[in-house]
C-alpha cells in the first residue's frame, strides 16, 4: 500500500513518543487504527456496491440482448443471465404465493360455531326485551301498522 520501511516506522514512532508522550501515545495509535478500519470498511462496502452495480448493468445488457433476438438463439452467457433473472424473479415472488387457507378457514368456521352454541338464552331475551321496548315507545297507530 505505501512504500514506508522499518527505518521510517521507526522514525514515525519515536516522533510520536517525544510529541505525545508515553501516556497520550498508546490511544492516539488506537484512534488512528479506528480510523484506518473505518476507511477500510468504507472503501470495502463501496467496492463491492460497484461491482453488484456492475453486474446488474451486465444482466439488463444481456436482457435486452435476449429480447432483441426474441429469446431465440441465445449465447451461453446471455442465456445463463436470463435463468439467473427469472430465478430472481421466481424468489421474488415465492412468499406471493397463494398459501392453503382450508386449514384456517376450518377453525375460523368451528370458532363461529363454538360462539354460537355458548350464546345462551338470557342473549335471545334480551334481544326480546329490547324489540318490546321499541314497540312501547312507539305510538298506538304505529304499532296497528306493524302488526300482521
Amino acid at each position: 500500500m505505501f512504500d514506508i520501511g522499518f527505518w521510517e516506522l521507526m522514525l514515525i514512532a519515536i516522533m510520536g513518543l517525544v510529541v505525545l508522550g508515553p501516556e497520550r501515545l498508546p490511544v492516539a495509535i488506537r484512534t488512528v487504527r479506528g480510523w484506518i478500519n473505518g476507511v477500510r470498511k468504507f472503501s470495502d462496502t463501496v467496492k463491492s456496491e460497484l461491482t453488484e452495480e456492475l453486474r446488474i448493468h451486465e444482466l439488463h445488457a444481456d436482457l435486452k440482448k435476449a429480447e432483441q433476438s426474441d429469446m431465440t438463439n441465445l449465447s451461453p452467457e446471455v442465456a445463463e443471465s436470463v435463468k439467473s433473472l427469472q430465478d430472481a424473479a421466481a424468489m421474488v415472488n415465492e412468499p406471493f404465493k397463494k398459501v392453503d387457507r382450508t386449514a384456517l378457514d376450518s377453525l375460523i368456521s368451528s370458532s363461529l360455531a363454538t360462539q354460537r352454541v355458548q350464546s345462551t338464552p338470557s342473549d335471545v331475551d334480551d334481544v326480546e326485551h329490547s324489540a318490546q321496548a321499541n314497540n312501547d315507545s312507539q305510538s298506538p297507530e304505529q304499532q296497528q301498522e306493524h302488526k300482521p
